[in-house]
């Protein structure tokens, strides 16, 4: 039987567990939250190293890809590296691949984005999906800046954020992750920001 483990830095309030079967073999399938610490995501790593057949990071990328650069997470780094047997993946290959391919998709069959008032909190974590709504025609808000750094700034274009990127992207992906993006109990807390952005939007887009 296969095991594949998300080792997540939120909440464990949702963790879960599911036995199922995929192209006729038994797979485990378990999220672990480890409420912000990386310390216990790493231990849990050493743990299962060896043991589980894949790992999966949660509420945490591995890198982000932004303009064609590649831009790695120091923390995510840290935890990745602890393991020497098991592979471990974060889900980025996805999001620039079939998330970008299903908007493009989307646009063609059931949901034109032409001038579409679009929200994206973060764009730096979904690139693809930002480069494919702005192809598509939408008018962006990309919240990289506000929602990220507090400060509001809309961005619209994908470009924009690259320019930006190139700047800031080299300082903050070496400081602690929790500084950019909620950890934690912090997930489960509702905070009002930026409140206009969400009641202009025809349509809001990215991770739930």
């Amino acid at each position: 039987m296969k095991r594949i483990m998300s080792i997540s830095l939120g909440s464990p309030v949702r963790n879960h567990r599911v036995e199922t079967e995929i192209l006729g073999e038994q797979v485990i399938i378990e999220r672990i939250g480890t409420g912000g610490s990386i310390t216990a995501a790493m231990d849990l790593i050493r743990r299962w190293d060896g043991r589980a057949d894949a790992f999966g990071l949660g509420g945490i990328d591995l890198y982000i890809r932004v303009g064609g650069k590649r831009y790695v997470f120091r923390d995510a780094q840290r935890i990745a590296g602890v393991a020497a047997c098991t592979p471990v993946a974060d889900g980025s290959g996805l999001k620039n691949t079939l998330e970008r391919k299903v908007i493009l998709d989307l646009n063609q069959k059931e949901l034109p984005f032409q001038n579409k008032k679009v929200l994206m909190v973060s764009s730096v974590d979904r690139f693809g999906m930002a480069e494919a709504l702005h192809a598509c025609g939408a008018q962006l808000v990309l919240g990289d800046v506000m929602f990220g750094l507090g400060l509001e700034v809309p961005l619209h274009t994908p470009l924009q954020v690259a320019r930006l990127g190139r700047w800031l992207l080299p300082v903050l992906t070496k400081v602690p992750f929790s500084w950019l993006y909620p950890t934690g109990a912090k997930q489960e807390k509702r905070e009002p920001k930026y409140e206009k952005y969400y009641h202009w939007a025809d349509i809001i887009a990215g991770d739930f």
